[in-house]
């Protein structure tokens, strides 16, 4: 399909922590996936190329790890699919009421029903793929059910179904940051992550330790402020007021 609605606030909402970089690679995922109406191939390089972004295969990726689902044919995004479908089921309506204009005008020529009465959308697949259904992932037993509820809740707001293959590449990411499942889920939740990178982590710790400096350098000039106002210039305390 060569059209499709973008909205832009829902997609702010959920992309909002991608680095420039991760944000276009994205897009042009989503633009691929929409035109050629199948999944992508397995091969993160070949995806590289189909994009136009050799360079960036760790961007490509992450968002392949957050935002699609891998399955038999390749990567795919439930939400492409789910509109594809829309689309398709739209064009057969479509075929369904020119089929009953086409019968009441039996005069009208084939040639002339095909010019002026086609309003059926173009597509490369007009029958829907048969989805996949997702691996569900146990609850690991170190982890609480609430957290778990709590993280597979952001998840599926962004459309993620929890794969194996997806867990076991967080888990990696966990072990790298020097967090257990129980920490690196909560720290998930607490940030509205539907997955985790040692990336992002480590950018948010650097940011927060950043804050914390900044403001125990404004309180020690704060203090120092008060000092040098309550002592005068021979070493005597100075009292208040007098």
């Amino acid at each position: 399909m060569h059209y499709y609605q973008f909205n832009i606030g829902d997609y702010q909402s959920h992309t909002s922590h991608l680095s420039i970089e991760e944000d276009i690679a994205y897009r042009r995922l989503l633009d691929w996936c929409y035109l050629h109406e199948r999944a992508l191939p397995k091969d993160h390089k070949q995806i590289a190329r189909l994009i136009r972004m050799p360079s960036h295969s760790e961007c490509i990726a992450t968002v392949l790890q957050e935002f699609f689902v891998e399955s038999e044919d390749g990567y795919v995004s439930t939400r492409v699919e789910q509109e594809i479908t829309r689309v398709n089921e739209k064009a057969e309506k479509a075929r369904c009421s020119a089929r009953k204009r086409w019968d009441a005008n039996a005069l009208q020529t084939q040639s002339e029903s095909n010019a002026t009465q086609d309003p059926i959308p173009k597509t490369h697949n007009p029958i829907p793929k048969e989805k996949k259904k997702a691996t569900v992932v146990a609850r690991p037993p170190t982890v609480t059910e609430q957290v778990w509820n709590d993280w597979l809740v952001i998840r599926k707001s962004k459309g993620l179904p929890l794969t194996e293959t997806a867990w076991g590449q967080i888990q990696t990411e966990f072990r790298k940051s020097g967090l257990n499942d129980q920490q690196g889920i909560e720290y998930c939740c607490l940030s509205n992550w539907a997955a985790f990178k040692t990336a992002w982590y480590e950018k948010q710790m650097q940011e927060q330790n950043a804050g914390l400096t900044k403001q125990g350098q404004m309180s020690q000039r704060v203090i120092s402020g008060l000092t040098r106002g309550l002592i005068k210039g021979d070493g005597n305390v100075k009292l208040l007021g007098r």
